[in-house]
């Protein structure tokens, strides 16, 4: 993955997925549904190709063939976006806040209008099911301008009184932002940045991941429809060590906000804390279940299933550990296998596919050589294990089999570095104290997943998780005003709800004797 191109984000909303969509079978040929076309840089609230003339392949990974190309963007094309956003700004930041929000609210309705068109490319560009895209994705990027929009009407500052002097503090925006997002939820994770950026009054910078670029393209335009000024919001698209390097760079940038790989994420912070610019790293994970012989056996073995394997395993948030409390290991290693062998992989575009396909040819090697590495390590191989080769046009694409691994010590490579793929590991624990020691037993604390009904084991075993998300006895159930991020090496800073807010602007405090 390129660097600060992104290789991880924030995973699904739990719940059923929809199962009554029409099949379109938009990979159906090799033939492109969308004609082959030269996506744009979005500036100043016009669609500009990159300075230099040069494009990358954009390819759709369900069939491994090429259907559109990307800007090729480079520091100058960066520098005409800062500055946009430079000029954009005093106005953006004075408007009426009422104003503001109608602004926002029209992007959200502007997204949830182009819900077919969008969940298309979100799937052609990513190998996601539609029925992901159309009923997770599109929908949550329309929720983060809807939900932002309205917080930025409630977003206060605090006032406090003492004998003699009121203190009270201003929290103003910072100017020029940037944003980078990941390949995995690519409009989702792109607006969750940008909403509450633009809600706190800043201009944006973003760079949407090279793998996946179309939605954040079809963006611009929705902008422009609902109002938008230009400038305000300005994307650039390109590679890490050209378009995202000259972002995180720029000394007329104030902040950075990222997800994607712990690599990339490490070299932002090099890059930007000698300049005192404001991070929020959002990087990978290794997350754990732990799953007790006293859960809700079906309710927990239905929500796993998805923890694992949902998006194709490419979620940070999936639980790609899983340790069993041992009087019910054998009961759940059957089951789970069983179950996962059921899965259908297959054409994104088909409704009753389970499994698309991983995103690239470089990822789905990377994830080949992890299940290869697990083999050498001493790892047994329960089910999947391989790619999968689909017939006719979609022979070249990236597929691969669920894959469930037992067998494997906790300081092997396997167990301790993220695979991002639909590949996990199971082993048994015997007591509360193992299964803590496992779980906190990886560099990355970004979430984990506790199946229990005894509620003094939740409240000893959450407060000692090193996470910075625990669920218990559910899955991704996300609630936008609570604060999102992790620990470790799975970043800092917190996204969501004020936390954003906070995160867009600098607190200012006054006193004022009476």
């Amino acid at each position: 993955m390129a660097l600060f191109g992104g290789s991880s984000g924030v995973g699904y909303l739990e719940g059923s997925l929809q199962r009554n969509l029409p099949y379109n079978p938009i990979f159906a040929s090799k033939k492109p549904a969308l004609a082959m076309e030269k996506l744009q840089n979005y500036i100043g609230g016009m669609f500009l190709p990159p300075l230099s003339g040069q494009y990358l392949d954009n390819v759709a990974p369900a069939t491994g063939e090429v259907y559109s190309l990307v800007p090729d963007s480079g520091p100058e094309d960066v520098e005409a976006a800062v500055r946009a956003a430079k000029e954009a700004f005093p106005a953006w930041s004075a408007m009426p806040l009422e104003r503001r929000h109608d602004i926002l609210r029209a992007i959200s309705d502007g997204i949830t209008a182009r819900l077919g068109r969008l969940a298309a490319a979100e799937s052609r560009d990513s190998g996601k099911t539609i029925t992901a895209a159309r009923t997770v994705d599109i929908p949550r990027a329309a929720l983060n301008f809807k939900f932002f929009a309205t917080a930025l009407l409630h977003f206060a500052s605090e006032s406090y009184h003492m004998p003699g002097a009121l203190s009270y503090t201003l929290r103003q925006p910072l100017g020029v932002v940037g944003g980078i997002s990941p390949w995995n939820l690519p409009l989702y994770l792109f607006t969750w940045k940008i909403a509450p950026a633009l809600a706190a009054g800043n201009c944006v910078v973003g760079k949407p991941s090279e793998v996946t670029p179309y939605t954040a393209y079809l963006l611009g335009e929705i902008c422009n429809e609902a109002g938008l000024p230009p400038g305000v919001l300005n994307i650039v698209h390109g590679l890490g060590p050209k378009a995202g390097e000259a972002i995180v760079r720029h000394p007329d940038v104030k902040a950075i906000s990222f997800t994607g790989s712990t690599r990339a994420g490490a070299e932002i912070a090099r890059i930007a804390a000698p300049m005192f610019k404001k991070l929020s790293l959002e990087l990978g994970g290794k997350n754990p279940n732990l799953i007790f012989a006293d859960c809700d056996y079906e309710r927990m073995l239905e929500t796993t299933i998805a923890s694992s394997f949902n998006n194709q395993g490419q979620i940070c948030l999936c639980g790609s550990r899983i340790y069993i409390e041992r009087p019910l290991y054998e009961r759940f290693r059957r089951d789970f296998v069983e179950r996962t062998k059921s899965l259908r992989v297959g054409d994104p575009a088909d409704p009753n596919t389970r499994l698309g396909a991983v995103v690239s040819k470089g990822h789905f090697e990377k994830i080949l050589s992890y299940i290869e590495l697990a083999r050498q390590e001493g790892g047994r191989i329960l089910c999947g294990g391989h790619s999968i080769r689909l017939p006719g046009a979609l022979a070249g694409g990236y597929y691969v089999a669920p894959t469930v691994i037992e067998g494997l010590p906790l300081a092997c490579r396997t167990s301790q570095e993220e695979i991002f793929g639909p590949v996990v590991t199971i082993a048994p624990f015997d007591n509360d104290e193992e299964a803590l020691a496992l779980a906190n037993g990886v560099p990355y604390g970004l979430s984990a997943t506790l199946w229990t009904n005894h509620l003094p084991r939740i409240h000893y075993l959450t407060a000692r998780l090193q996470a910075g998300i625990v669920w218990v006895n559910c899955w991704l159930v996300r609630d936008l005003r609570t604060p999102f991020g992790g620990v470790k090496q799975s970043g800092t800073g917190r996204e969501g709800g004020w936390e954003a807010m906070r995160f867009f602007t600098e607190t200012k405090s006054i006193t004022i004797a009476e």
